[in-house]
């Protein structure tokens, strides 16, 4: 691609909403660097896979500074790192309380931090988080109390850096999927994912590529008027 081709880092690639993710916006046109916590690779040369742990400090300016040397720019981020929690807050210990809010919510802090200067210097630059209906609703013990605490803090986080990024040309939007067809739901069992899908309006789960059509939507031309917005991909399971 030229030179001038926008590119987009997104975090979590590995899993199915980042796969996903990263092969629209790839086919959109836009150069991807692609990092996670897991091995990873393959795929077109317009993906550059980096190993990259978005809850260290140290990995995430790596990530910022591999991706200015690589590519002498970043237009989108995309910041889908994440893990779910689990039970009631009875037995949630502290160590998977902050695990759960470090993962989800702390990473999310340090990569917007690390990447504000290049997307500042962008165009028109673009950053999405990755919430869920648990920070709409409060959440249950499918997924835990950290978990819903972490993506109700991610959707004030969005609001938050939309005010205090708009002066400089950034657009900031959440995403906010309710239960996705994606590996993490294998730590339910089926009756429990088949009552998910059928309590959707549409009677099913969102595909991983549900989710990342609207990732895509917010990183073109046709959302440069959308910031502090926070988009409910649920199927009708919560109706804000």
């Amino acid at each position: 691609m030229p030179p001038e081709a926008p590119v987009a880092w997104i975090t979590g690639a590995a899993g199915g909403i980042g796969r996903a993710a990263v092969t629209r916006l790839q086919a959109r046109g836009f150069r991807v660097l692609a990092s996670d916590v897991r091995e990873s690779g393959g795929g077109p040369a317009t993906v550059a896979w980096l190993h990259c742990d978005a809850t260290d400090e140290a990995s995430v300016a790596a990530a910022v500074a591999g991706c200015k040397a690589r590519f002498g720019r970043l237009d989108a981020v995309i910041h889908l790192a994440g893990r779910v929690g689990g039970g009631p807050l009875a037995e949630t210990t502290l160590e998977d309380w902050r695990s759960v809010l470090e993962v989800n919510l702390t990473s999310a802090f340090l990569v917007a931090r690390a990447a504000h200067g290049l997307l500042k210097a962008a165009a028109c630059g673009r950053l999405v988080l990755m919430s869920s209906t648990n920070g709409l609703t409060g959440g249950s013990a499918l997924s835990g109390p950290a978990y819903a605490t972490a993506k109700a803090g991610l959707i004030n986080l969005t609001r938050y850096l939309a005010r205090e990024w708009s002066r400089d040309g950034i657009r900031v939007n959440c995403v906010a999927p309710g239960p996705v067809d994606t590996p993490m739901l294998a730590r339910l069992d089926q009756a429990t994912v088949h009552q998910l899908a059928d309590a959707t309006l549409l009677g099913r789960l969102a595909t991983a590529d549900d989710v990342a059509a609207v990732i895509e939507h917010l990183c073109s031309g046709a959302a440069d008027f959308l910031t502090g917005t926070v988009h409910n991909v649920s199927g009708g399971l919560v109706l804000d």
